[in-house]
Order: structure tokens, then C-alpha cells, then sequence
């Protein structure tokens, strides 16, 4: 079984009108929401074996905040291409992952984490597949699980929703 842990950023700031998109760091309410997030991920058992980032600060930021207290640091990689990566893209990169990499997290931006997390996620829990639907959230979490032994084999919407998570609603557990 495969595991897919797909995590938008968390909430950025635009009070840097010199600074560039992919250079915008997160804001007070994404310092405080990745924390958050990464402890749900470490209460939840949900560290993968591989991170693939996008390059973008906000990404990175949010990777070193939610990962600061977790047991283990998997391997990451920082990619260009997922900084504001399509679907498509997402999914090419997803299928180049290797066999000893049972449990991906891929840390993006919108639209394309959303539109990739629905385009994969084939069935899951109703609550959940409709919540991801409506919206994809700053610092918002979809675990998806796939029956496939090898990601060079997934299909879209082989993919099943088992979590879709935002800081909202954390603070609400």
C-alpha cells in the first residue's frame, strides 16, 4: 500500500510589496498553523518517507516549522516544478518516486494541490471527500492511500481520501 500526504503551505504574508511570489514568507497565522499541523502529523503516525517541496519560501518555511518536532527527518527534496505545479505535473513528478518510498508528502501551493487532490482521490470518507471539494485551505492536509505497490502504477482516482484535515478544525479537537 502507498500513502500520499498532500500539504498546502501554510498562510502567507503579502505585506512585502518588493519581495516576489516565490519569495513571500509565511505570516503569523501560518507560523502558528504549521506547528499545528505537524503535530497532527506526528500524533496521527502520518510522517512519510519522502518529502518532495516546492522550492517557494512559504513551502520550505512551513516544512520547518510542522517537521521541528518530529522523531525523524525524512529525506526531502526541494523541487522548482512543484512551485505552483499543475495537476499534471504533480502527478509525473508522484510517478518518478521509487519503490522505497512507500509514504510521499508533497508540500504545494493552489490550485494544483487542490485540483490534484481531487483528481486522485477516487473514493474516501463522505464527510471528507466533501470538505476537499469545497475548498483546499492554507496549511490543509489530504492523506490519500493507494492499493498499488509501485507510484509508477497509480491511476486518478485510484486514490482513497482517508483524512482531509485543516488547522480550523484541530483547534477545534
Amino acid at each position: 500500500m502507498l500513502t500520499l500526504t498532500l500539504f498546502r503551505h501554510a498562510k502567507s504574508s503579502w505585506d512585502h510589496a518588493d519581495l516576489t511570489d516565490f519569495d513571500r514568507p509565511l505570516n503569523d497565522r501560518g507560523e502558528r498553523d504549521a506547528p499545528v499541523m505537524g503535530r497532527y502529523l506526528a500524533r496521527h503516525q502520518l510522517i512519510p518517507d519522502l518529502i518532495l517541496c516546492s522550492s517557494a519560501r512559504r513551502t520550505r518555511e512551513t516544512l520547518e516549522l510542522a517537521s521541528a518536532e518530529w522523531p525523524v527527518k525524512p529525506q526531502t527534496e526541494y523541487a522548482e516544478a512543484l512551485y505552483l505545479a499543475t495537476q499534471d505535473t504533480m502527478f509525473g513528478i508522484l510517478r518518478n518516486v521509487g519503490k522505497h518510498s512507500p509514504h510521499v508528502m508533497m508540500i504545494g501551493h493552489n490550485p494544483g494541490i487542490h485540483s490534484f487532490a481531487m483528481n486522485m482521490a477516487g473514493t474516501g470518507e463522505a464527510d471528507a471527500r466533501y470538505a476537499l471539494s469545497s475548498k483546499y485551505p492554507t496549511a490543509a492536509i489530504a492523506n490519500i492511500t493507494f492499493g498499488s505497490s509501485a507510484w509508477s502504477t497509480i491511476k486518478p482516482g485510484e486514490g482513497t481520501l482517508t483524512a482531509f484535515v485543516t488547522p480550523k478544525q484541530i483547534d477545534r479537537m
